[in-house]
């Protein structure tokens, strides 16, 4: 290789620009493994578009999988979900999704969860063109861990100091609607019991403290009130979908009971739908499909309706 043939050394990237994409039978196009920033000391956090092939661009949901911030992965939906039953939905209603990696609680402590979520949005809406993705509003939604995640997306878009400066830096990371499947909304009221024994027994050692624990290890004063959604409840936030179920031993119901009432307190839009009997991931409840399609028309009705 001679001189010239040498590219210029441009510094350590942040972020990778979007590659080409994979184009479905139906048209929807796939990018997979888009390397929206790269954290110095971490490995590179991915996340994946389906786009729909719609005649405009469809407008970008993004969706935070759970796992008790401890693991889960951005390809996967909880094991009482058909698999790709979401995301199929999303583009069946005109709506592009992008699904994000973060960094576990093990591998970096709060706030490091929020930081990689905004820093997605970012990237997402630098590389809007790109993507072919409308990006004036944007939809969040998350489950569990997740959906802890996605309610701070949409309460913290004033607070510039969780924003983070890794990824794209520049654009909002502002959600405009969220969709929350039973969530932490509230630390400090959650209860902290042991799992049932039966559950217990096929729990990893790492996993019988609990999770949210784990999160906010080492953490106390503002930073630690930070974690928890309910605190940065203002008049200002977007409107809320809590879907929750009634018999939910690892994330109590009153958990989205409490943000919905803090969430209606200031004048916020939200609506709060129990699943009754349902335990965590909606185990027990016998229609699954139909919350996923009324989280989707959710936030279809929102994001399209709204559209410029």
């Amino acid at each position: 290789m001679t001189t010239t043939d040498t590219p210029e050394w441009a510094g350590p990237a942040h972020f990778l620009p979007p590659h080409e994409p994979i184009r479905r039978a139906d048209g929807a196009r796939h990018f997979s493994g888009l390397t929206y920033a790269v954290a110095f000391g971490y490995r590179p956090l991915q996340l994946d578009v389906w786009v729909p092939d719609t005649p405009a661009p469809a407008p970008l949901v993004v969706y935070v999988h759970g796992g008790g911030w401890m693991m889960g992965d951005r390809r996967y939906l909880p094991e009482t979900l058909r698999p790709g039953a979401l995301f199929d939905a999303f583009l069946e209603a005109g709506l592009a999704v992008a699904t994000i990696d973060y960094r576990h609680a093990h591998e970096a402590a709060f706030p490091a969860q929020l930081h990689d979520a905004k820093a997605a949005v970012r990237y997402l809406r630098a590389h809007a063109d790109v993507l072919g993705v409308d990006t004036t509003r944007i939809g969040a939604m998350g489950e569990s861990a997740g959906g802890h995640l996605a309610a701070l997306l949409g309460l913290t878009a004033h607070r510039t100091d969780l924003e983070g400066h890794h990824g794209v830096t520049g654009p909002s990371s502002a959600v405009d609607v969220v969709v929350d499947w039973y969530g932490v909304a509230d630390l400090d009221t959650m209860p902290r019991q042991a799992p049932p024994p039966e559950v217990a027994a096929l729990l990893p050692v790492e996993m019988q403290v609990p999770p949210e624990d784990q999160l906010i290890e080492g953490l106390d004063g503002q930073l630690r009130d930070d974690a928890s959604p309910i605190t940065h409840v203002t008049e200002q936030a977007p409107p809320f979908l809590l879907v929750h179920g009634t018999g939910d031993w690892l994330v109590p119901y009153t958990q989205s009971e409490q943000l919905h009432a803090a969430l209606t307190g200031v004048g916020v839009d939200s609506r709060l739908v129990p699943v009754e009997g349902a335990e965590h991931i909606f185990l027990g409840h016998g229609d699954v499909d139909g919350l996923i399609d009324l989280s989707v028309s959710y936030l279809a009705d929102s994001l399209l309706e709204h559209r410029p």
